[in-house]
């Protein structure tokens, strides 16, 4: 390879979710390290100020700042359209690599001979893993099992567990990683598809064309998920509608199957509403925590600005003692805690009944996510 060509272009759709854009890009920085690499921003006319605070802090990033909100799918192609990668890795905003993901990622890629896609695991803000970092292809008879509840092995690809790697066949847009020549080659994505169904269906012109879809389960990142959508009716007809896109693009099969599916769609679209409506999750108040770092100032700032009961100063993790501690918050420090430490802890930690907070590098906030219903919180100090 030239030593002056890209290895990799990073394109991050953005909409209104400038704190977790600004952790995303702190942690690809990081990442990118000793790699030959480009970021784009597509901002879909987010009204907060993340195209600013990209201007301000990231000005290595190449920004396109759409005028009006183009969906996930139009946006992503137009920062292909100006890559120079030889790889293209479609990344959510509301995500954290650790510093070695990219590094292994462009290692397994090049070992494989008719690599398609790969996607890698992804666990949420509590430390949870998210089932579908690999799935199968929804064929009607898998999505209607889905849809009625029924287990079905295919639709979360459960011949792979979380850890291991494997060919698989439908990925998640938070994280696709290829060549762009195949991005190009299968036209990227459909964009008839505003927001959602568009991974699915890039996935399967993929694998159509002949080529393997992979599941790397030997890396972690977080994805805090639905940071950049309200969860109410126009979120359900925006993920319902992409459905029927796809089984009518490619499952069209007879007039009663079809009417099978519209109404399955329609009834677990109802089901969903009524989820949402009466969701009312919400985080738990900071008030016991241990606080991960070295910056002693920056521990002050937030005991003013929690107040807690208790707080706890520790410049290393030590998982018996958060365990021991009886709190309910762990703030980690990015400036002192990598995010590969920070990752890994949070999947140790998980159904510890904990929330996790971190505070990114150069930031004076920190955030964190308990689920994907409600919005992420954040706090300055």
């Amino acid at each position: 390879m030239n030593k002056n060509q890209i290895e990799i272009s990073i394109i991050i759709v953005n909409y209104n979710v400038r704190y977790f854009l600004e952790q995303c890009l702190q942690s690809v920085f990081d990442a990118c390290k000793n790699i030959s690499a480009e970021v784009i921003v597509v901002d879909n006319n987010s009204h907060d100020d993340s195209c600013e605070m990209i201007s301000t802090k990231f000005k290595q990033v190449k920004l396109i700042a759409n005028k009006k909100n183009t969906g996930f799918s139009t946006a992503n192609n137009q920062g292909v359209d100006i890559a120079k990668g030889e790889y293209v890795l479609i990344l959510n905003p509301d995500t954290v690599v650790a510093e070695d993901t990219l590094k292994k990622i462009l290692t397994f890629a090049k070992s494989k001979i008719n690599l398609g896609a790969i996607g890698i695991k992804l666990i949420d803000g509590t430390g949870k893993f998210l089932p579908e970092s690999k799935r199968g292809i929804p064929i009607p008879k898998v999505s209607i099992n889905k849809i009625l509840g029924l287990k079905d092995n295919k639709y979360y690809a459960s011949h792979l567990q979380k850890n291991d790697t494997g060919k698989i066949e439908i990925l998640v847009g938070a994280f696709m990683f290829m060549k762009r020549s195949i991005y190009n080659e299968v036209k990227g994505f459909d964009e008839e598809y505003f927001m959602y169904g568009e991974d699915i269906d890039l996935s399967y012109k993929i694998i159509k064309k002949g080529y393997d879809n992979y599941y790397f389960g030997d890396a972690s990142i977080i994805h805090y998920k639905g940071e950049s959508t309200k969860k109410d009716i126009k979120y359900l007809n925006n993920f319902y509608g992409a459905m029927k896109i796809f089984y009518k693009k490619h499952f069209t099969l007879n007039p009663l199957y079809d009417l099978i599916m519209n109404l399955g769609i329609h009834f677990w679209k109802r089901i969903q509403y009524f989820r949402l409506k009466n969701n009312t999750t919400i985080s738990n108040p900071i008030t016991k925590y241990i606080y991960i770092g070295t910056n002693e100032s920056t521990f002050a700032k937030i005991k003013a600005k929690l107040n807690p009961e208790l707080a706890i100063y520790h410049t290393s993790i030590n998982l018996e003692n958060i365990i021991s501690n009886k709190i309910d918050t762990i703030i980690f420090d990015n400036n002192s805690i990598s995010n590969k430490e920070i990752i890994e802890t949070i999947e140790k930690l998980f159904k510890n009944n904990l929330q996790f907070r971190f505070i990114p590098k150069a930031c004076d906030f920190f955030i964190g996510s308990d689920n994907s219903i409600s919005k992420g919180n954040i706090i300055k100090f």
